[in-house]
C-alpha cells in the first residue's frame, strides 16, 4: 500500500512584520491613513496568525492603490501621504 507524501505548510521562522509606518490616523472610511489597515486589523494584529496577516497585506496594498488612483488624487506618486514626526527633531519642538 503506497502511501501518498503530504506537504505540510513550511515552516515560518520570522513573524510577519506589522505594515504600521507610524502614521497613526483614521481617514474618512475608518481605514489608517498610513498602513491602510481596518481598525479591526490593527487591533487584533498581534492574535492573528501568520496567514491571515499575509492576506491584510495583501489587502492593504489593493487599498493604498485604490486610494492612489482616486479622483483628485492625480494618479502620480508625488500625492502627500501623512508621515509621522521626528520626536527629535528641532523643527517639531
Amino acid at each position: 500500500m503506497a502511501v501518498k507524501a503530504s506537504h505540510p505548510d513550511q515552516m515560518e521562522f520570522f513573524d510577519v512584520p506589522s505594515p504600521c509606518i507610524g502614521v497613526c490616523q483614521s481617514g474618512p472610511k475608518g481605514l489608517c491613513l498610513g498602513c491602510f489597515r481596518t481598525r479591526d486589523e490593527r487591533l487584533y494584529w498581534l492574535k492573528i496568525d501568520d496567514a491571515a496577516k499575509r492576506t491584510i497585506i495583501r489587502a492593504c496594498q489593493r487599498r493604498k492603490a485604490q486610494a492612489l488612483r482616486k479622483p483628485g488624487a492625480g494618479g502620480d506618486e508625488n500625492i502627500a501621504l501623512p508621515v509621522q514626526g521626528s520626536l527629535f527633531d528641532s523643527d517639531n519642538n
